[in-house]
């Protein structure tokens, strides 16, 4: 899960909540030996990457999302990132090719 951007506490809620089904935040800090906190900053980071959900009613329960969904989201941002890098490609090409001129009318 690191390849895809997570850190390490965010990769051990996700495949604890993928393996083990929905949970309340307490139990996952319990589980996890992490303080609530950490579980509460994760699971928001989790959240809002769309790779957790959570239950509309109180207490909150907290699961994971489908991996074949989250490698499929990771699919669309990489694609996406492409989509930039290709539409901006010219005006970095510019810039490089300045950048490259001012140094060599230094020499």
């Amino acid at each position: 899960m690191k390849r895809f951007g997570l850190s390490d506490i965010d990769s051990r809620v996700y495949v604890f909540l993928a393996k083990k089904g929905p949970h309340e935040l307490e139990d996952i800090a319990l589980v996890l030996n992490q303080r609530k906190s950490n579980i509460h900053k994760s699971l928001k980071a989790l959240l809002k990457l769309n790779v957790v959900k959570s239950s509309s009613e109180y207490p909150l329960e907290f699961m994971a999302v489908p991996f074949e969904e989250v490698i499929n989201l990771i699919i669309e941002v990489k694609k996406e990132k492409a989509k930039i890098l290709q539409a901006t490609k010219r005006e970095l090409l510019s810039t490089w090719g300045s950048m490259t001129e001012k140094d060599e009318e230094k020499s």
